[in-house]
């Protein structure tokens, strides 16, 4: 498990982390990264709302729009957090969880 710091653009609209692909853009990226486990806000390491709803909707027991709901949780999350926790230990960069 890696603990993944923000790097926030100069002019503040984007947030990026060093991935294994090169600086990525957290709201873009992580959000719909299977390697997403987290977000860091203070001490705290809170759970990805967007991995939990995605797991919800693939067992078809979430309704689409929760994705949508969680999509502004994450965003939140991001706002007010300083890392984002990732369980790339083999480097392998992004991969969506839209394709499996």
């Amino acid at each position: 498990m890696k603990t993944l710091p923000f790097h926030p653009t100069e002019n503040r609209n984007d947030v990026l982390v060093d991935c294994a692909d090169g600086p990525v853009s957290v709201y873009r990226k992580c959000a719909d990264c299977i390697h997403c486990t987290g977000v860091r806000v203070g001490k705290r390491v809170m759970p990805s709302p967007m991995r939990q709803k995605m797991e919800l909707v693939k067992k078809g027991a979430a309704p689409d729009e929760d994705l949508l709901n969680a999509r502004i949780m994450y965003n939140t999350l991001i706002r007010d957090g300083s890392a984002v926790e990732c369980d790339d230990d083999g480097n392998e960069g992004f991969h969506s969880f839209y394709r499996y």
